[in-house]
């Protein structure tokens, strides 16, 4: 989350620019004025009248910015009294104004008297001079009102897209510490099966089951992990699986173009997952697996058939799918997935483009 500390600081160098930039233009501007108001005078004098007098008119001009800007975000009043003192601080303000051009600026810094057309003097609340005098205020106030309500629609924007960021990865986090679970209770089911037989191959794969917890704990902690880490991982579940039912038909077909291509971890294996425990069964004479992965310019494309039982576990499948798509949904926006689920088969096709990739 943006810190109210970082949100202050960003806050005071958008207004010293503001006001820097306010005060080049409105010295520019009189600077300007003056070469016709002042003909005689020396453009160095009235380059230095000109700056002195418009940091004159900031003693005006900031007190009236900032008691507006309090007004605006700080006062909750109904709307009668917050319009009431809005016009209060600019009649002051039109005041001060009209006080430091009349009684400061002409007889003290241009050594005349306040005329209207050159010729008449003018009053002190004459209404031209002191419309003259509204606008200008306006002016700067219509401005710093831009700059701030800009800014803070940027700050929340900011606040509002790190709040997605945090709630897509927190969201994440759970749906894969719930894949974990779910893993290491269907391995020991199968060390379990394997322990009751006295299987000679338990301990080997006691040692695959520690490679891919280790790499379910610390590997996919990480947002993004190598395509080729995560296949790796893939092979060790298959191992495993292997090693349990040696009936089983597992082919495996890999094609990587660029193996460190990044992926969410724990994506794939989920697929995998599905197809052993739908693929697998005692009265399946011919149970097979086929996954192909293949990744050609940013592109993977992903297919996994498997045999199944006519009786399957159809709602834990439909709970497994439901969290595979929310991930794919929340990482890869733009990718294609489709499951057929047939009458002796499913098949599965992925299709994720990595040039289209949400980032966290």
């Amino acid at each position: 989350m943006i810190s109210l500390k970082s949100n202050r600081k960003s806050k005071l160098q958008i207004h010293l620019l503001f006001w820097v930039l306010y005060y080049l233009l409105e010295a520019y501007l009189d600077f300007y004025w003056s070469r016709y108001q002042f003909p005689d005078f020396k453009w160095q004098i009235r380059l230095q009248n000109t700056l002195i007098l418009e940091l004159g008119y900031f003693l005006v001009k900031i007190p009236l910015a900032y008691s507006l800007l309090y007004v605006y975000e700080k006062v909750s009043v109904k709307n009668i009294f917050k319009y009431g003192l809005y016009i209060l601080i600019v009649v002051i303000a039109v005041l001060g104004h009209r006080f430091f051009t009349h009684y400061i600026i002409y007889p003290y810094i241009y050594t005349v008297t306040e005329t209207l057309d050159g010729k008449q003097p003018s009053g002190f609340l004459n209404g031209y001079v002191a419309f003259n005098s509204f606008m200008d205020l306006i002016f700067m106030v219509g401005l710093i009102f831009g700059v701030e309500i800009t800014r803070q629609k940027n700050v929340l924007k900011d606040q509002i897209s790190q709040l997605k960021s945090e709630k897509l990865d927190q969201e994440l986090t759970m749906l894969k510490a719930q894949i974990n679970p779910h893993f290491l209770f269907n391995t020991l089911n199968n060390i379990y099966g394997m322990a009751l037989k006295k299987a000679d191959e338990t301990p080997d794969v006691i040692l695959q089951l520690s490679k891919i917890m280790r790499y379910n704990i610390y590997e996919a902690a990480e947002k993004n992990i190598s395509i080729e880490k995560d296949i790796d991982n893939i092979k060790d579940f298959i191992q495993i699986q292997k090693i349990r039912h040696r009936q089983l038909t597992v082919d495996l077909v890999v094609n990587l173009d660029n193996p460190s291509q990044d992926i969410s971890p724990l994506i794939l294996i989920q697929f995998v997952e599905n197809a052993f425990k739908h693929g697998v069964s005692e009265s399946l004479g011919q149970a097979y697996i086929h996954i192909s992965i293949q990744l050609q310019n940013g592109i993977l494309t992903y297919f996994i058939e498997n045999s199944k039982e006519e009786k399957s576990h159809e709602h834990s499948t439909k709970i497994g799918l439901k969290n595979i798509r929310r991930q794919l949904e929340l990482l890869y926006p733009k990718h294609t997935l489709s499951v057929e689920n047939r009458s002796d088969r499913y098949i599965v096709n992925l299709t994720i483009d990595f040039h289209d990739t949400f980032s966290l």
